[in-house]
């Protein structure tokens, strides 16, 4: 599949202006941002399960042996 050209991008984007509008754009470009992180992300998490690596704790959560003193 060849890869668009500057042309065919201007011509996209002139096309979707129409369609949608000036107002619109922005939502339209940060769904498609969310879209493109999520699926970054999930692909990220099947990656490592396929490989085997174990998780990595979050900032929230403690690792396995520490206990809180009270």
């Amino acid at each position: 599949m060849p890869i668009p050209g500057p042309m065919e991008l201007i011509l996209l984007l002139v096309i979707v202006l129409i369609i949608f509008g000036p107002g619109r754009l922005p939502d339209i470009g940060s769904a498609v941002g969310k879209g493109i992180r999520e699926f970054r992300k999930a692909s990220n998490e099947l990656e490592e399960s396929v490989r085997g690596e174990p998780n990595r704790p979050s900032a929230d959560e403690k690792p396995a042996g520490e206990t809180t003193k009270h």
